[in-house]
């Protein structure tokens, strides 16, 4: 009788374990409760479906690398490319062999991937002539391509689906928004007009309406000279730039290495451009230099990006010299 109740006690005992182990599996977000799976859809379209949490993950982009930290699953990270510089110093930390160069932002290094063994690839579409290779290896890849505020605060989302932290992705979208909506509440407040940028993303190019910098000038308020333009980044011309007349000029500093020359030389260089001196820009001295890495990447800094440039499209509202 003794033995026929441990039985009954031990079966019962079983039971309560797979229990739970079955409603803790059914209680991760975005994983279906039926199959123990959960598919994601990337900004490509393309369904990828995972079995487990990826725990080894390889960003082929610093955008994408960006995203991972800040939304707390940058322990898992076993691979960012050599243009990584946020948040940490990803150049010393290669030297340290604390982490592992994957090679060029638009030259993945196979051979080191295939190394790292990774569950998860973060992409995006300048890689999309590797993608079907990665795919065939069997590699999970996400790929993803913001061209404004709300698609990169849906990547957030995405990735936060895809690493089971989909809390802390929520988290910081809210915080973002809350962000933003503070800025345009202050400036809708103030009934100004709204200044003329010109941002030169590179010598003769600007950003068109499809480019995430156009969606940061006109959410700080600004109109974008070139917002029109269907080209991610337009070429243009110095002509029509004189024509447009901008009242507000940023310039980036260099992106890469601090300390370099940036691409257009200096302020008094960009102000004795033939035909210049006629731009309200350059006569009302409203020419801003900004940060040339945080406005190089459409990531979780985006919301500091509209900051930065509405405090210089309005410095008497924000305080701002």
């Amino acid at each position: 009788m003794n033995k026929k109740l441990i039985y009954i006690a031990t079966a019962i005992i079983i039971a309560i374990v797979i229990s739970a182990a079955l409603l803790l599996t059914n209680s991760i977000p975005g994983i279906s409760q039926n199959s123990g799976t959960y598919t994601i859809t990337d900004d490509e379209g393309y369904l990828t479906e995972f079995t487990s949490v990826p725990q080894r993950i390889i960003s082929l982009a610093p955008s994408n690398t960006q995203i991972l930290y800040a939304i707390g699953v940058g322990d898992r990270v076993v691979g960012v490319t050599d243009y990584d510089q946020y948040p940490y110093n990803f150049t010393a930390w290669f030297e340290a062999g604390n982490m592992t160069s994957i090679g060029g932002f638009s030259t993945p290094n196979k051979e080191t991937i295939a190394s790292l063994n990774p569950d998860l690839l973060l992409a995006t579409t300048i890689h999309d002539a590797d993608l079907p290779t990665f795919r065939n290896l069997g590699y999970k890849v996400l790929v993803l391509n913001p061209t404004d505020v709300n698609s990169v605060l849906n990547d957030i989302l995405m990735v936060g689906k895809a690493t089971n932290s989909e809390q802390s992705a929520q988290n910081l979208v809210d915080s973002i928004n809350s962000e933003i909506d503070s800025i345009s509440q202050k400036i809708a407040a103030a009934h100004m007009e709204k200044p003329k940028v010109y941002y030169e993303v590179w010598l003769d190019m600007s950003a068109g309406s499809t480019s995430f910098i156009n969606d940061v000038i006109t959410k700080a308020g600004g109109e974008n000279i070139f917002g029109t333009e269907v080209d991610q980044y337009p070429t243009v011309s110095s002509e029509t730039i004189v024509q447009k007349n901008p009242d507000i000029i940023l310039l980036p500093t260099e992106m890469a290495n601090a300390g370099e020359a940036p691409f257009y030389g200096s302020v008094d260089e960009v102000k004795a451009r033939p035909g210049w001196n006629t731009i309200s820009a350059i006569q009302n001295d409203r020419i801003v230099i900004v940060d040339g890495s945080l406005f190089a990447e459409a990531g979780p800094r985006i919301g500091e990006q509209i900051a930065v440039t509405a405090k210089a499209l309005y410095p008497e509202l924000f305080n701002s010299t």
